[in-house]
């Protein structure tokens, strides 16, 4: 088991928060960790480091269950190798120029605004 974006075992959700969401599809389980302290601005780096690692848990950090559910499994693609710069991506990533299969990194928009 591992966690990446590409498998969808991790997923991003652009919130802007400290909060974490853990599912176990196989019990259903599931738990919300979210960063209830913030650095006092008077504090030091090495001592909000200090507080972070001696403090309570429940000083640090609330926890619920998530208010979303778990998304469905993702689904897996294929890796297909960029034939400009000789680098994988996911299938449903690529593109198609000129008679060749590129990347997005490779891949040169037409930018027409259409």
């Amino acid at each position: 088991f591992s966690c990446t974006l590409g498998k969808g075992n991790l997923l991003y959700r652009g919130t802007g928060k400290q909060a974490f969401s853990f599912f176990n599809r196989k019990t259903g389980e599931k738990l919300r960790v979210y960063l209830k302290q913030q650095k006092n601005p008077d504090m030091e780096r090495a001592e909000w480091q200090e507080y972070l690692l001696n403090a309570p848990v429940d000083e640090i950090f609330s926890f619920s269950e998530p208010k979303f559910d778990l998304p469905e499994k993702a689904k897996i693609f294929q890796t297909i190798i960029c034939e400009i710069c000789g680098e994988g991506a996911p299938e449903h990533k690529m593109r198609l120029q000129d008679g060749k299969t590129v990347c997005a990194d490779c891949f040169k928009d037409y930018g027409r605004g259409w």
